[in-house]
């Protein structure tokens, strides 16, 4: 304890708990806090109680005898003063300096709840309230000139309220939070702190249009982690709307003799002539009713009003070129039975048709699902009106036939992953798709080309690239191309520059971290304090 070089110990007390520690002040002689005179002269005494950080876990209290001094100066307004004993004391403080900063420092890291938990474990007993309230007493610190800024934003609420965190890129720490993600609002800091030469952002056009009003000389690099994820979106979305193409080609074998009633016929993984599912149907529905009112010329914003649907799903059926490559998803949907068919299949053949018995069955073979999954798949398997004792072999299809052909999203990570990260046979398997459908053979030249281009740094040739996929016949990488063209300079930067967002995406996940951890309490002025402040 630093402080106790500037007092004498009188008394030391402890028990299991806690420490006590009876001090004076070793000097004889005291400043005024008004006029900074030193005096001998004591007027009186007072005890004065302060905590102090634990000593070997325990709390540590301090019982201080206060000297209070006659001014002899007679031209001060104040005719007596107490004694401030650096390092140990502050005026009408009931802490000592170390022991706030040392709860400070934890309400910063762990906000309220968890810090007041951690703070009594180690012998510094407070409230939440207190921890917060610490927080919001801190100053804000000044924000230093920054020549490259980060700009990105995170959710306070998904969907309804966002920040904007800001980060110099030379220290990597953030120097400021705006209360929303608007373009106003940068530009007007931007503004308020000249200087600033690069501005580092995602693809977002608000912080493109801030910038461009508050740093008008200042350099735009477009993250290329941002690039890569718009053309990953743009990949997926081309596989759904080709995958018929693959499904055509693989084609079915001839059908197999029909089986005896008698005999013991497998259901099939994937009955082929069940019943459309309610998802396919409400699907095909929704489909021809966005695009109706769309070519009716409403609004998109009418149109989930007037359907009562989400604005993400009114996008997600108005942007979809055929109902193919919404279907695609419902038909091939994965779950957790997948792979347990086999095994499902034999014990149905058994006599085993308790959808619960057959879920503890293959649990110990690795299934996670619930019983639920298993009921599903075995419901179209049952005659109406039967025991479910007695399975109907009959009502059991034969497992479609043919080479089977992947998952959509499994063919998108193939085509973009690089040649060396994928084995041999997901090598020959991609080379096979690619070779049945020639859009997706273009479709990866393309994912190619354009990952040399990024990987290389090669921004001036990305306007060459765009053109080439321009005069393709491939929609969504033209919307994709379009996309590009609308923010072209900071394309270019960000596939030629050294620039790159990463150290922002970092401090996103720790702001999300904070703003967990003071759940309840995050509002905005304490979120930014504990930003800018955690270490």
């Amino acid at each position: 304890m630093p402080h106790l070089r500037t007092v004498d110990v009188d008394r030391v007390e402890s028990d299991a708990s806690s420490v006590t520690l009876s001090v004076r002040a070793s000097v004889l002689a005291a400043a005024c806090s008004e006029c900074g005179r030193r005096s001998s002269r004591v007027h009186g005494r007072y005890r004065r109680t302060l905590a102090d950080a634990p000593s070997a876990g325990r709390r540590t209290k301090i019982v201080l005898a206060v000297r209070r001094f006659k001014c002899v100066n007679d031209a001060c307004s104040r005719s007596t003063f107490s004694e401030q004993i650096p390092g140990l004391t502050t005026p009408f403080a009931r802490r000592t300096p170390v022991l706030t900063d040392a709860l400070v420092a934890i309400a910063l890291a762990l906000a309220g709840r968890a810090g007041a938990r951690l703070a009594s474990r180690i012998g510094m007993p407070c409230s939440r309230d207190l921890l917060i309230k610490m927080i919001r007493t801190q100053p804000v610190p000044a924000v230093p000139a920054v020549t490259v800024l980060g700009v990105d934003d995170f959710a306070i609420r998904r969907g309804h309220s966002y920040n904007t965190i800001l980060i110099d890129m030379s220290t990597h720490r953030p120097v400021d939070v705006l209360p929303d993600r608007e373009a106003a609002t940068l530009a007007a800091w931007l503004a308020d702190h000249p200087g600033v030469e690069v501005v580092c952002r995602d693809r977002a056009s608000s912080y493109a249009d801030g910038a461009r009003t508050g740093a008008p000389d200042a350099i735009q690099v477009a993250d290329r982690f941002h690039l890569w994820q718009n053309l990953c979106e743009a990949v997926g979305k081309a596989v759904n709307s080709h995958y018929h193409c693959l499904r055509v080609q693989a084609g079915p074998v001839a059908p197999e003799p029909p089986v005896a009633a008698s005999a013991a016929v497998e259901p099939a993984p994937k009955a082929a002539s069940r019943t459309e599912r309610r998802l396919v149907i409400r699907t095909r529905e929704r489909f021809e009713a966005v695009q109706a009112r769309l070519e009716a010329g409403a609004s998109r914003s009418e149109i989930g009003r007037e359907l009562n649907l989400d604005r993400h799903t009114v996008r997600r059926f108005a942007d979809a070129t055929t109902l193919e490559e919404l279907l695609v998803k419902c038909e091939n949907r994965v779950t957790n039975l997948d792979g347990y068919f086999e095994q499902v299949n034999e014990l149905w053949n058994s006599g085993v048709t308790n959808a619960t018995v057959i879920a503890e069955r293959i649990r110990p073979l690795g299934f996670t699902g619930n019983v639920q999954t298993v009921r599903r798949y075995l419901r179209d398997f049952r005659v109406p009106g039967t025991s479910p004792s007695r399975p109907d072999p009959l009502r059991r299809r034969p497992a479609p036939s043919g080479p089977v052909v992947p998952k959509p999203r499994k063919i998108s990570r193939w085509i973009l992953s690089h040649p060396d990260h994928l084995d041999a046979d997901d090598t020959m398997a991609i080379k096979d798709l690619l070779s049945r459908c020639e859009h997706l053979h273009r479709l990866d030249g393309h994912v190619r080309s354009f990952a040399a281009i990024m990987t290389s740094r090669r921004g001036a040739e990305i306007e060459e690239w765009i053109q080439r996929v321009e005069a393709d016949d491939l929609p969504t990488l033209h919307s994709f191309a379009i996309r590009l063209r609308r923010d072209l300079a900071a394309v270019i930067n960000g596939l030629t520059l050294e620039h790159s967002s990463g150290a922002v995406e970092g401090a996103v996940t720790r702001a999300k971290f904070l703003k967990r951890a003071g759940y309840g309490r995050a509002n905005f002025d304490l979120l930014r304090l504990r930003i800018l402040l955690a270490p």
